[in-house]
């Protein structure tokens, strides 16, 4: 996992200070999706439970530590912390937008083209 977080803070650094237009889009993409990232912390009835087995760790423990991260990562890569409130929520109760369907058919394509093939 630690490869993963530099690899990715490496190219948000540099994409971040790099050029104007690829700050612009940087700040873009993070204004766009920031909207969604409450929703990895609210925990339902299912990650309670098993947090309170102790099976799955409860996703609101992780919150604190993963803004720490994020919003260093961001300002070292010259990015603003949107302030928008509005977060977005529903998806672990299945409320998608039309655009999962899309994304779902092309994830889905070799299991349906190649019914029963293991990999």
């Amino acid at each position: 996992m630690r490869y993963h977080q530099r690899f990715s803070r490496g190219w948000l650094e540099r994409l971040g200070n790099g050029t104007a237009l690829s700050a612009q889009r940087m700040q873009s993409a993070v204004d766009n999706l920031w909207r969604f990232t409450g929703e990895l912390f609210q925990a339902d009835e299912l990650e309670i439970e098993l947090s309170a087995q102790g099976i799955a760790v409860d996703p609101r423990e992780l919150q604190a530590e993963w803004q720490n991260a994020v919003h260093t990562a961001l300002i070292d890569a010259g990015l603003q912390i949107p302030q928008e409130a509005a977060f977005r929520s529903g998806g672990k109760q299945g409320l998608h937008s039309e655009h999962l369907g899309p994304l779902l058919a092309e994830m889905q394509y070799l299991q349906r083209a190649y019914p029963g093939q293991q990999w």
